[in-house]
C-alpha cells in the first residue's frame, strides 16, 4: 500500500517537469524575487503573441509563442523605470539543452529601453517546433543572423558583470 502513493507522486512529478528555468541573482535590489519553473501547458495559458522573421534560409515563417518580456515579469525582474544604476550592469545568460549559450543586457531586452523584440516560441508556422529546434526556441527578429536564436532553451539566467579592479 506504500508503493502506490510513492508511485503517484513520481508520475506526477514526471508529467510536471520544467521546460524552462528562470532564476539568477536574488536580493534586495529588486532582481529573480522567485526563480520561476514553466512547464509548456505553463506557456498556453499566458498571454501569446506571434511574429514574423527570416530564418538562415532566408524563408520567412510565423513563430508563436510568449513574449521574452513577460516571462521575465513574471519571475520578478526589474523592468522599465527600474532598470538603472547597478542594474545596467546585469545580463541574461540563456542556455539550451545541449549547452550552447548567448548573452544579452538585461536593458537590451526591455521594450521600455529599445524596440527589439524577442519571443520564446513553441510553435512555427501552426506547428510545434521540431525536436532539433524545441520544445522551446529564443526568436529575435530584428538579429541579422541568427546566432543568438538559441534552439531547446531550458534556462535563463540574471547574472552580474564583476566590480572592475580598482
Amino acid at each position: 500500500m506504500r508503493i502506490f502513493p510513492l508511485l503517484v507522486l513520481a508520475v506526477s512529478a514526471f508529467a510536471a517537469d520544467p521546460v524552462l528555468r528562470i532564476e539568477g541573482i536574488a536580493g534586495h535590489d529588486g532582481v529573480v524575487k522567485a526563480p520561476l519553473q514553466i512547464a509548456l501547458a505553463d506557456l498556453q495559458t499566458m498571454p501569446r503573441i506571434s511574429l514574423r522573421a527570416k530564418t538562415h534560409d532566408g524563408k520567412e515563417h510565423v513563430f508563436e509563442g510568449v513574449a521574452l518580456a513577460e516571462l521575465l515579469h513574471r519571475a520578478g525582474l526589474p523592468q522599465g523605470e527600474e532598470v538603472r544604476g547597478p542594474l545596467l550592469s546585469r545580463y541574461l545568460l540563456v542556455t539550451a539543452h545541449d549547452g550552447y549559450r548567448a548573452l544579452f543586457s538585461l536593458p537590451e531586452l526591455d521594450p521600455a529601453f529599445n524596440d527589439t523584440r524577442a519571443l520564446v516560441a513553441d510553435r512555427m508556422d501552426g506547428e510545434a517546433l521540431t525536436p532539433r529546434d524545441g520544445p522551446l526556441r529564443l526568436v529575435l527578429p530584428s538579429e541579422k543572423r541568427e546566432t543568438r536564436w538559441v534552439r531547446m532553451v531550458e534556462k535563463i539566467e540574471l547574472l552580474a558583470a564583476p566590480d572592475p579592479i580598482r
